[in-house]
């Protein structure tokens, strides 16, 4: 076979094709051409050894002449691989050209897989040929046919001659390609660099860098996920990315819901816990093995066709973990250079996080103490006594020793009472009077903003959690941390929220809308209602379990009409302040008009009396205060007379029915009974002596009766 000019040829063309081709793909073409010029065979392949000679790897394999032409190397063999176990431990201990029969040699190895695909091909026979750089095996050339080549001692020579041309561009080969991945990673590098110095926000950030390594790396999936310091040690997606396009990545929701069998998504990542402790590649059949034992994988898996993952950890600490994983529907998609490659971008992602983190904290840490100072201010401002409360009657005697008995503990307190009762003012005087008023006392009116609104403003939201949202919010709970929130109006609360405040009451934990993190609160809760909460728990319109958590130690506030000893208090408090903040000179009351003011019978309670009082300092001109008519009026609707008062005029009373009249309908039977009531108790709706009491009703109940029917208090008398 072998002719000296020939071989002498052969040998220059491998020599000019080592010296100028540079392209792997393009040298080991020619070379293969060259060598099927002088020998038959059907396959060719190099397998190249580290440097210790433990480890193999696939670095060219070709077929030739046949219809299958070229195939690809699979990523799966050009991994490392051990050398025990398998045929090449007997090359690497007689590295000489040998001539090998497939079948007697797969004999001692039934279970290699690649002699069995060969078998299977009907490759027969081997020609293997030793690769030596400066006299060290580095690797080995195989020439496979299906029918035995007959090589003469001559061709043996021109073999270990070719090999050595071989090894020289093996060599050549590795280096280029360590100089290429060295100058991959330096523009990954540089980009990433370039991204963490001029981009500040989480998605923007991570989406320079997700299209930056997918310039290097074949992924559709980035993701960071972080797994921090909590009872439930989930996995959050701190950051996602889908390719949609060439180089262009989109962001997908948090945890973006799935399937009913992955409803609990977070508590699946969880379970990879394990698995993200360490980096590797799990392709091919290892990911398949992988699918089966984990929900979450076996999903993506299955709808997302992933057939290969790649896992990076950024950092484990005691506190917290994070991981980097990129997957992909190749199962080919990822090789240890890929790794490798990622992990030495590790540093500065975990920088990219750190930085991140801390960023986002003092943006919210920002957002908070701005909200707290709005509030310390509103309470710096807010002109009244150390306690807040104005008056000396037994009642509100008897509400400071409630605040003080409970003032010092963490008890959830319920403030009842009429609208403009001061349910607000004694929230601020429990907050101060407890250990926690150094902190914001955090107020929110349930009724003042709409259902949809509430669990954002009482939760916090994420970003993107609904419409409008476009940056995260912290919540009043979280707000409120350490210190007191303030529920006003609670009984408004719709039955959905209500679950979530419980919670949050009996677990001191919540979530942000939007958000699948557990967040945890120290806030001390007060709440209060003009509503009758014991009816609505039997309409089922309040939740009963909320109402005996909320009702621990109430406090009910009794209308003004009730204490008319404290009128005269809020009347020089509220003409003192009203006064300076209207910048008009203060006027005395006329002592007639006090009386009236006294006593009149104050639906609207302290918040009326307030507005009364405003309105008179502003229309008063003369050196006495105006009520421009409405001492009058309060005479007319006065309160029932004490001892030292003259009798007004009497309410009418209801008139006999007449037997022989027309019968009356129920309302208007309802409507004259309430009115009896009201003429016997002089007109008083509550307390000991009130119409309730007489027809055995809550007094919001028959207040709100009355409204129905028309029933107005426009005269008062004694029985």
């Amino acid at each position: 076979m072998a002719n000296t000019n020939q071989d002498e040829t052969l040998l220059l063309h491998l020599n000019e094709a080592i010296a100028t081709i540079h392209d792997k793909e393009t040298l080991f073409q020619v070379i293969t051409n060259k060598l099927r010029l002088i020998f038959p065979f059907d396959l060719i392949g190099i397998h190249v050894f580290d440097k210790e000679l433990l480890n193999k790897r696939l670095f060219l394999r070709s077929y030739v002449g046949g219809p299958a032409g070229a195939l690809p190397v699979d990523a799966a063999a050009s991994l490392f691989s051990p050398i025990a176990g398998s045929p090449v431990e007997q090359l690497v201990s007689n590295p000489q050209v040998l001539h090998i029969s497939v079948k007697d040699y797969a004999a001692s190895y039934p279970d290699f897989e690649p002699f069995n695909k060969l078998c299977a091909q009907g490759i027969e026979y081997m020609t293997t040929v030793p690769l030596r750089q400066a006299g060290k095996l580095m690797g080995y050339l195989i020439l496979a046919a299906a029918r035995r080549i007959s090589f003469s001692s001559a061709d043996e020579q021109l073999l270990e001659k070719i090999g050595s041309l071989v090894a020289v561009a093996v060599a050549n080969s590795l280096a280029f390609e360590e100089i290429a991945r060295r100058e991959s990673e330096r523009s990954l590098q540089l980009a990433v660099t370039h991204a963490l110095l001029s981009i500040k926000q989480r998605e923007p950030l991570f989406r320079a860098v997700a299209e930056a390594l997918g310039r290097i790396v074949p992924f559709e999936y980035f993701g960071i996920r972080v797994q921090r310091t909590g009872p439930t040690k989930n996995f959050e997606a701190f950051a996602e990315f889908s390719r949609v396009g060439d180089g262009a990545f989109e962001a997908l929701a948090p945890d973006r819901p799935q399937q009913e069998e992955l409803s609990d998504n977070a508590s699946l990542y969880s379970q990879l816990s394990d698995l993200m402790q360490s980096p590797g590649v799990y392709a091919g059949a290892d990911f398949y093995a992988l699918a089966v034992r984990y929900p979450r994988l076996r999903y993506v898996y299955e709808h997302y066709g992933t057939r290969a993952m790649l896992v990076v950890p950024i950092w484990q600490r005691p506190d917290s973990q994070a991981v980097l994983t990129l997957s992909g529907t190749d199962a080919n998609a990822f090789s240890p250079d890929n790794q490798a490659t990622i992990q030495s971008l590790v540093p500065q992602i975990a920088l990219a996080l750190e930085n991140l983190f801390a960023f986002e904290q003092i943006e919210e840490l920002k957002a908070q103490v701005e909200q707290e100072r709005t509030y310390l201010i509103d309470e710096i401002n807010t002109d009244r006594p150390a306690d807040g409360l104005i008056g000396t009657s037994p009642a509100l005697q008897q509400i400071r020793q409630r605040i003080a008995q409970v003032a010092d503990t963490d008890a959830t307190v319920l403030i009842t009472g009429e609208t403009g009762t001061g349910k607000e003012v004694v929230a601020r005087a429990l907050h101060q009077a407890s250990p926690r008023h150094g902190r914001a006392l955090v107020k929110i009116n349930c009724a003042a903003l709409p259902a949809q609104l509430i669990e954002s403003e009482l939760f916090g939201h994420e970003k993107g959690a609904f419409t409008g949202a476009v940056e995260r919010r912290i919540g009043k709970f979280e707000l409120a941390d350490g210190g007191t929130i303030f529920l006003d109006e609670v009984g408004e609360l719709p039955l959905d929220l209500q679950a979530k405040l419980l919670r949050v009451l009996q677990e001191k934990e919540f979530e942000r809308l939007g958000g699948n993190r557990v967040l945890h609160t120290d806030a001390r809760v007060l709440a209060a209602t003009n509503r009758v909460l014991e009816e609505e728990v039997s309409a089922g319109r309040f939740r009963a379990d909320l109402y005996y958590r909320l009702n621990v130690f109430p406090i009910h506030l009794l209308p003004l009409r009730e204490r008319p000893q404290d009128i005269a208090p809020l009347v020089q408090h509220y003409l003192a302040t009203l006064s300076k903040r209207l910048a008009r000179p203060p006027r005395p009351v006329r002592p007639t008009d006090l009386v009236a003011l006294q006593a009149y019978a104050w639906p609207g309670n302290i918040r009326q009396l307030e507005h009364v009082l405003e309105q008179a300092i502003i229309v008063s001109q003369g050196a006495w205060l105006e009520f421009g008519g409405f001492a009058a009026s309060a005479a007319r609707l006065a309160l029932p007379p004490g001892p030292a008062q003259t009798e007004p005029t009497p309410l009418a009373t209801p008139e006999e029915p007449n037997r022989d009249a027309p019968l009356k309908t129920l309302r208007e039977q309802e409507r004259d009974h309430i009115l009896l009531a009201l003429h016997r108790t002089g007109g008083r709706v509550s307390g000991a002596q009130g119409a309730a009491v007489l027809l055995d009703i809550n007094p919001k109940t028959l207040e709100a009766r009355m409204k129905r029917l028309g029933i107005r208090r426009t005269v008062v008398a004694g029985a």
